[in-house]
């Protein structure tokens, strides 16, 4: 049987999602070792996306082929029991045997949170990045508007020897403003490794006055991450849906 789950985690203390053999320390690696006590064998999960070391999800999606009879809720609940506190299974429903995470997913929407005040966000501070200023939320958005729509973000891309394309589809980018923070929301077909902590690296800039919001054109057209902004750190990103037809 093909399980869709459904997970949220904290990536805080994380070696990212993807399994590595150097360390059991990876969400994908912590609940393939659950699963497959529960098998009784070794169990292999398709995440929808790699997220990286510190970053969070809120609606990860994974798939994973079990031969052992059970209901969804018993596999939730067992997964839920043994899993550490900062991982956490929403839902497991079962899928079409052809269902893939990554493979049939459409579109991925994330957020990323920017502290803008004089204030810490003490209890917060796993979740967000203290950058401590404020941004023109006008010229960020101008700039966004230019890497909306299918570019090549190879400029945006950490893997500079990624021999794929890097070709992806922005379908939109929105800034919402709150007391003493900004949030970054991202909707796309898919992203790159960085992608998004670049992206937000890039318009802060903007926001800043260090960029123009038009700089953005020929940092696309310019195909080379020098070019870009500073990485954004990892702890104020967040996968909050992945979306399927």
């Amino acid at each position: 049987m093909n399980y869709k789950l459904l997970i949220q985690y904290d990536g805080s203390r994380y070696e990212g999602w993807q399994r590595q053999e150097r360390t059991g320390n990876t969400i994908q690696g912590k609940i393939e070792a659950v699963l497959s006590r529960f098998e009784g064998s070794p169990v292999e999960i398709q995440g929808a996306g790699r997220t990286d070391a510190g970053v969070h999800a809120a609606g990860q999606v994974a798939n994973v082929h079990l031969k052992k009879q059970t209901s969804c809720e018993e596999l939730r609940e067992y997964l839920n029991r043994y899993l550490p506190e900062d991982i956490g299974i929403l839902s497991v429903e079962e899928a079409d045997r052809r269902f893939h995470s990554r493979l049939c997913a459409t579109g991925k929407i994330y957020a990323y949170r920017v502290g803008t005040g004089t204030c810490k966000h003490v209890f917060e501070r796993k979740y967000i990045y203290e950058w401590g200023k404020i941004p023109d939320i006008a010229a960020m958005q101008k700039a966004a508007e230019y890497l909306v729509g299918e570019h090549d973000f190879k400029s945006f891309c950490g893997n500079k020897r990624m021999k794929k394309s890097t070709v992806r589809r922005i379908y939109g980018i929105r800034i919402e403003e709150k007391q003493g923070e900004i949030v970054i929301h991202y909707h796309g077909d898919g992203f790159l490794q960085h992608m998004i902590r670049i992206l937000t690296g890039t318009l802060l800039e903007v926001g800043e006055g260090r960029r123009t919001p038009e700089s953005v054109k020929e940092i696309l057209e310019a195909k080379d991450r020098e070019k870009a902004g500073f990485t954004a750190p990892a702890k104020g990103l967040i996968l909050l849906e992945v979306e399927y037809e």
